[in-house]
């Protein structure tokens, strides 16, 4: 009985990481490609959220993977709402 909850335990927590290792990957490609439109991760996000373009991180890191021009057209969104 004592393996069995010992395993629950190493799958829920291996589980939860393995959400977090991806969040953190799709974050480092977002913010690799902003950067190459001279915008930060964080700038990049709140233009996005400003201009109420409302897509999720793992398309967002695929777009910047898959179709850099796409991503390109949400990077030029971006910056247009972060204009005063």
């Amino acid at each position: 009985m004592e393996s069995r909850e010992g395993s629950d335990r190493a799958g829920r927590r291996d589980r939860r990481s393995k959400k977090v290792d991806f969040r953190r990957l799709w974050i480092t490609r977002i913010n690799a490609a902003a950067r190459l439109h001279a915008l930060s991760y964080n700038r990049f996000m709140n233009g996005l959220r400003k201009a109420g373009v409302e897509i999720n991180r793992k398309v967002l890191a695929d777009l910047a993977v898959r179709d850099p021009a796409a991503f390109e057209q949400l990077a030029e969104v971006a910056k247009k709402s972060l204009q005063p």
